[in-house]
């Protein structure tokens, strides 16, 4: 995750993640067919993961620490 820069991942979060615009994203209208349980197509599955991908990984970068800043603990060794 360190490799991957954190443009790139904002950038492709904000138009693949909410493309179409208007009238809604695809990634709301996947995530709300997915919560109701009438997400069963395979095109609408590839199409989650497809817009879902970015969002995905940024969070996964927000989520997971950087392995090239110390912690606390690499300091006291």
């Amino acid at each position: 995750m360190d490799k991957i820069p954190w443009n790139i991942l904002i950038i492709g979060s904000l138009t693949l993640g909410l493309a179409p615009f208007v009238p809604e994203p695809h990634l709301l209208e996947k995530l709300r067919m997915l919560f109701q349980g009438d997400l069963a197509k395979p095109i609408d599955i590839f199409d989650l993961v497809m817009h879902g991908a970015f969002p995905a990984l940024l969070l996964l970068k927000i989520v997971i620490p950087s392995k090239s800043t110390p912690t606390p603990s690499d300091d006291k060794e």
